[in-house]
């Protein structure tokens, strides 16, 4: 297995860092410092180095720094499935039109998007936001287990783009009073081929991460979840044909369009489906769970998935974690940092207590943060 790396870190005018930077060769980073200093802001442009908008799911202007002229960039010397190279992103200075464009780089020579940087290194992240997931909208779970594919195929988030432009394609066309049939149906045809694609990756990567839940469900500290998703097509593909799916759900699309026409959305479909979780332990849905105990499900849950993704592709995920062992108890916070070791990860951590990282032992590097400037710890 390859471990994903970071050795080197350099932010330009990212949120609240104007010029930043760290180098670390320790398996535990840990970035220490009150409340609005920037640890969170630092994870995040580590994980711009990935498919997506990022951990908070920001939009490209949002992360720039307020005093600079628009422009960011995060650059990394990493080190992973390829060895040595340097991965960049940002944007430049907003055009006098406002628009604004992702530029990535790897080894400082421009590469087509952020799903190249996946031949490099792999990510996984854990971060407060999710503590409400299991109560929250399926829409926020269905992005959640989204992320979870992405980490295994990092061409997945640029499939559901594709599919989400053509279920607006297909919307708008059915706003049209008198819409041409002939035009729908070519629009139906690739929403149909982009819906199964998305769904049967979401099926394959669901049955997997259950295969290793189970496996890991007496070995670990944290508690073991039940997973499946709750949507037709990911289950049908489980057992039928791809062209039996896509067959099926071409004849609803063409069934549903009065009433697709009215609701002014696609009414079925991936794109609504959702993920139910249980608490294994107890049998009963993750919702129902304690606080403490959906905190602990989330936390076995994002390892399992770092192991799953070590074990499809070779290579052992960055762990970005927020916030996360300020909220554990001295056991299990000693029974996170083992299995972490033993998962062999590099991993960056948050927290405003520099005394809840003092077991990460000899392997591990303390960094202040504060005011928008990284030291490591003396």
């Amino acid at each position: 297995m390859t471990p994903s790396r970071i050795h080197r870190l350099t932010l330009t005018h990212f949120r609240n860092y104007r010029a930043a930077g760290l180098e670390t060769a320790a398996d535990m980073v840990a970035l220490v410092g009150p409340n609005g200093a920037g640890k969170t802001n630092c994870i995040e442009a580590i994980s711009f180095l990935s498919p997506g908008r990022g951990l908070r799911r920001a939009t490209l202007e949002d992360v720039a720094d307020n005093q600079g002229d628009g422009s960011w960039a995060v650059s990394a010397q990493v080190e992973g499935a390829l060895g040595l190279a340097t991965l960049g992103t940002g944007i430049d200075a907003p055009r006098h039109d406002n628009t604004v464009s992702r530029r990535c780089r790897v080894d400082r020579e421009p590469v087509g998007s952020a799903a190249a940087f996946g031949d490099h290194i792999r990510m996984v992240w854990l971060t407060p936001a999710m503590d409400g997931l299991f109560m929250g909208a399926a829409s926020e779970r269905r992005r959640f287990f989204d992320r979870l594919v992405l980490a295994i195929d990092s061409e997945h988030s640029s499939r559901i783009s594709a599919l989400e432009r053509s279920l607006r394609s297909r919307n708008r066309l059915l706003e049209t009073r008198n819409y041409d049939d002939h035009w729908c149906d070519a629009i139906e045809r690739e929403t149909v081929e982009l819906a199964v694609a998305v769904a049967a990756t979401r099926g394959q990567t669901a049955a997997r991460l259950t295969g290793m839940l189970n496996a890991r469900a007496q070995a670990s500290a944290f508690p073991s979840a039940q997973i499946a998703l709750d949507g037709w097509m990911e289950n049908a593909l489980l057992t039928e044909t791809a062209t039996a799916v896509e067959n099926r759900y071409r004849q609803i699309l063409r069934d549903n369009r009065p009433r697709d026409a009215i609701a002014g959305r696609t009414t079925d479909g991936p794109h609504l489906t959702d993920l139910q979780v249980v608490y294994a332990p107890k049998s009963m849905p993750a919702r129902d769970a304690s606080t403490g105990e959906q905190k602990a499900l989330l936390i076995g849950l994002v390892l399992a998935h770092a192991s799953l993704v070590a074990e499809m592709t070779g290579i052992v995920p960055l762990l970005l974690l927020d916030e996360v062992v300020a909220h554990l108890d001295p056991s299990r916070r000693a029974a996170l940092f083992e299995e972490l070791r033993k998962l062999g990860a590099q991993v960056w951590l948050t927290g405003a207590d520099p005394a809840a990282f003092a077991e990460i032992g000899a392997g591990g590097e303390v960094f202040d943060v504060e005011n928008g400037r990284i030291s490591a710890r003396r």
